[in-house]
């Protein structure tokens, strides 16, 4: 047995300076003379790893189980048609979800590259990593901004009363009602702004109708709370207003605890997602528990739940079902690539997928008996139905679940657990967020910016960010943050996945991919011929479908009864564009970065680069790549010397836990790589025709531009058409 993470190879007792720990000896030519050495440490000393497996599966769930699977999974599930949805959306979760997740694991796994960095498999598609860099970058933006309300709500629930639950304050207007309607409710009346009840066969025709306007226009504690006190919202996005500094102050403070989590890189990252990942399931519990108390509970889970058949048949709920499980577990964005580059090489990344991205799906369905089980007391509170209460979004976190537990005996407890929930979901995505942005930098630069300058990096990323999110902490800062939302990662993350996607399986070639897989794991990710299929085909097509039905079913913005003006949504299309095109800039600047005629250029830039493959030389050797001098350990050998020693070794086994740290090593003869072996590497790569590369290139480029500038023209004519005069 030997350990494999650190080594060194001495010759007839004499060391080489070029390698570090000795833990294997070849005395006189005999290989067979092995001293075990068992060292508790990273397999990549440069770069790091997870300090164990647990680790990287937290952090996965910390990242894929975010805000979107507590506010929007219930929303849709109740919305098209409560558990037959469940269909649709378990078809889905296995021919795109998971296919998608498992794709990234490996990808990154086996490179141990940011999401930029990784395209030597095939430079010409670097933009691709770009692309990914920019919508991390754009989503950190806003997402720290839904952080920083929680901290506001937080500190405002840490009072005998909460500040939500009358309408007896200063920034209430005369629409807010904080008064038991139920009765009036429940006899078909309406309550007018003095509290008292009337029923529409005792009252003149003119004055119901006053009465029904008012009830239109009327708001709950709760939300004008959000509104007017926490958001003081302006009148639109044109009216941006003053900087709120309490909102000011917990983003800076929702910044800080991004930066010191991360300060130590994923070291300190892989201990905050034991809290993260964790402490949500423990307080979606505990509501659970005291939600199946209350009355209309069991109302609100049967309207959860109760299959409407018909549904099925509807295209609408099949797009919704598929848009779900690909924004839930956020693949594209660079976060899935970035986790698993610090992974162990020969770590299971396929049990690892399948664990994270089916509780991903559990967590959502469990979190909807918590959210609907609310909801439902909310409708009894008010002596309505649920569908009048349901809804999503920002909506359902800063109004609707804070009026229900205003209503609730020792309400402050119960809102501390709520918002301190939602803290530890948003920071446990936006900690990946982040370590995407600077890892990728980072990656570009690691021989300047890696190990102590890596702080400076995460620092300057997060001022940067923090500086860029002040816009959203002004009074029409909501009108920025939906935009931001809406535009920075829906159809520009599926185009993005369609081309990754569509590159590794059509040029860098589907088997040499599964085959670099199975080197990681030991053997094929079973079964072979299913991954096969759907990342060839069904996944494309999948995604492909799910561009088309967003684009087809967009509808100018909106956020309440305010409709963006034209020139936001062009902001919002541009904003989409700033990543996807990324994809067609980066390739024509490699391309001219380079010197012959354009198409040879093409095809040097459609190869793996020389470098491209496992991060180490043990790994490099296994895999069959050229290897390349670097100061990495093990086997951290100038190439010249390979032809000098001649090792038997092959990883056929590894055992990672915290206990130990070894590997089984068989004999395997690893002879030297040189010049000839890379030529010889360089022609067996996967060679796509230059024209069909051209046809396919010049097919994504045209399909970028158009989708986007299609329905940008749509709206465009219809705000012509719509015009007066």
């Amino acid at each position: 047995m030997v350990h494999k993470d650190h080594y060194k190879a001495v010759n007839d007792d004499e060391e080489a300076p070029w390698v570090k720990e000795p833990t294997i000896k070849i005395v006189n030519g005999d290989r067979n003379a092995l001293d075990p050495v068992i060292v508790k440490r990273d397999e990549n000393i440069e770069r790091g790893n997870w300090s164990n497996k647990l680790e990287f599966i937290l952090s996965c769930f910390s990242y894929a189980v975010g805000l979107g699977t507590i506010w929007r999974f219930p929303y849709l599930c109740y919305r098209n048609g409560g558990g037959a949805f469940l269909i649709p959306y378990a078809i889905m979760y296995v021919f795109a979800g998971l296919p998608l997740f498992f794709f990234e694991l490996s990808f990154g796994q086996y490179a141990s590259e940011g999401p930029v960095s990784i395209w030597k498999v095939a430079p010409f598609f670097q933009g691709i990593g770009y692309a990914m860099f920019v919508i991390s970058f754009l989503i950190g933006i806003y997402y720290n901004m839904v952080v920083a309300w929680s901290f506001r709500y937080l500190f405002a629930s840490m009072t005998s009363v909460l500040p939500w639950t009358s309408c007896d304050n200063v920034w209430n207007t005369k629409n807010c009602r904080d008064f038991d309607i139920k009765n009036c409710t429940l006899l078909e009346g309406l309550v007018d702004s003095s509290r008292t009840c009337h029923i529409k066969s005792e009252v003149s025709d003119s004055f119901w109708k006053e009465l029904e306007l008012m009830n239109t226009n009327s708001r709950l504690p709760a939300d004008e709370y959000f509104h007017k006190r926490v958001l003081d919202i302006s009148t639109g996005i044109h009216d941006l207003g003053p900087i709120n500094w309490e909102l000011a102050l917990c983003l800076l403070l929702a910044w800080v605890c991004v930066f010191f989590v991360l300060l130590r890189g994923i070291k300190s990252f892989g201990k905050a997602v034991y809290f993260t990942a964790l402490f949500p399931y423990l307080i979606l519990t505990i509501l659970l528990i005291r939600s199946a108390t209350l009355p209309g509970f069991v109302d609100g889970i049967m309207f959860y739940l109760t299959p409407q058949w018909s549904k099925l048949t509807e295209a609408s709920v099949w797009g919704d079902a598929a848009m779900q499980i690909f924004f839930s577990l956020s693949p594209c964005w660079g976060g899935l690539i970035t986790l698993a580059s610090y992974n162990r090489f020969h770590n299971n990344c396929f049990r690892d997928a399948v664990i994270v991205a089916t509780g991903n799906v559990f967590t959502a369905f469990f979190a909807g008996f918590v959210i609907f089980g609310i909801i439902g007391f909310m409708a009894f509170e008010l002596g309505t139905t649920v569908d009048k209460v349901a809804t999503q979004g920002a909506g359902l976190a800063f109004a609707v679940y804070p009026e229900a537990v205003a209503r609730l005996p020792i309400a402050p407890l119960w809102s501390i657990l709520f918002f301190v929930m939602l803290l530890t979901l948003g920071l446990g995505t936006q900690f990946t967020v982040l370590e995407t942005v600077v890892t990728t930098i980072v990656d570009l630069w690691p021989h300047k910016l890696r190990g102590k300058n890596h702080k400076w990096v995460l620092l300057a990323s997060a001022t940067v960010m923090f500086l860029l999110g002040l816009i959203m902490c002004t009074n029409g800062g909501m009108y920025v943050l939906q935009l931001i939302d809406t535009y920075a990662a829906t159809f520009s993350a599926l185009i993005i996945g369609m081309a990754e996607v569509c590159v590794i399986a059509w040029h860098y070639g589907i088997d040499r991919f599964l085959d670099d897989i199975k080197l990681m794991l030991g053997h094929d990710a079973p079964p072979r011929w299913y991954w096969r299929f759907v990342w060839k085909f069904f996944t494309p097509v999948i995604i492909v479908a799910i561009l088309v039905f967003t684009l087809v079913d967009f509808r100018t913005l909106t956020y309440g009864d305010y409709t963006y003006p034209l020139e936001a949504t062009i902001v919002g299309f541009l904003i989409a564009l700033s990543s996807v095109a990324m994809v067609p800039i980066v390739a024509v600047y490699k391309v001219f970065q380079l010197d012959g005629p354009i198409l040879e250029r093409i095809r040097v830039l459609l190869q793996p680069s020389s470098d491209w493959g496992p991060a180490l030389q043990i790994h490099r050797i296994e895999a069959g790549a050229p290897t390349h001098t670097d100061s990495q350990v093990p086997l951290a050998l100038p190439n010249h010397r390979f032809e000098e020693l001649e090792l038997e070794l092959a990883t056929v086994l590894e055992r990672d836990s915290e206990s130990d740290n070894w590997i089984n090593m068989k004999s395997w003869r690893c002879k030297g790589f040189n010049d000839k072996y890379l030529g010889e590497y360089m022609s067996k790569t996967r060679n796509i025709k230059i024209d069909e590369t051209m046809v396919l290139l010049t097919m994504g480029v045209l399909l970028t531009i158009y989708f986007p500038c299609h329905q940008l023209g749509k709206v465009l004519n219809h705000k012509i058409v719509s015009s007066p005069g």
